[in-house]
């Protein structure tokens, strides 16, 4: 399955998801539209057919970034599970306030870069970079369950390696 081309008609298919702010009505009609946020999203004028009141709208584009996992499957990049790897790493480590955002948005921006669809394993490695800059403990811990180690042979490769950079 080739992901290039793939675009989903919200006007069309999900034009049922525009509800009135007031009323609730499902029913609307787009009055006027026009270029907003430097031409980076669509500003638009509805009117309600139950209510016949007026609300704006914005579309904005979202590069959707999705995940392929081990098992073949593919899922929507999640923010949220990479924060809680960085989380379970740093869990009593000392870091600056604001650092694991940085850490969290850094592993996003990179992940975005390589493509629309990307390895899971390659999401793990960005994390693991990022560790190693921030802290060795903190990667040591994480890389114990990314790189599934089994003994303590497996942390003294993984400290050598560490040290050696």
């Amino acid at each position: 399955m080739s992901w290039d081309n793939f675009t989903i008609d919200l006007s069309r298919d999900y034009a049922w998801l525009m509800l009135c702010p007031l009323c609730g009505g499902s029913e609307t009609k787009v009055v006027d539209s026009r270029p907003a946020d430097q031409g980076g999203s669509i500003r638009r004028r509805r009117e309600c057919a139950t209510c016949a009141s007026r609300f704006t709208t914005y579309e904005r584009a979202e590069a959707v970034l999705l995940i392929k996992k081990r098992a073949g499957n593919v899922e929507p990049f999640q923010t949220q599970k990479v924060r809680q790897g960085f989380e379970f790493a740093l869990a009593g480590r000392p870091i600056e306030p604001g650092q694991l955002d940085t850490m969290v948005e850094g592993v996003e921006k990179s992940a975005r870069g390589l493509g629309p669809v990307i390895d899971s394993e390659t999401v793990g490695l960005l994390v693991l970079d990022k560790l190693r800059e921030a802290d060795q403990v903190a990667y040591l811990r994480f890389a114990s369950v990314y790189k599934q180690f089994e003994g303590p042979e497996d942390f003294e490769r993984e400290m050598v390696e560490l040290t050696r950079d």
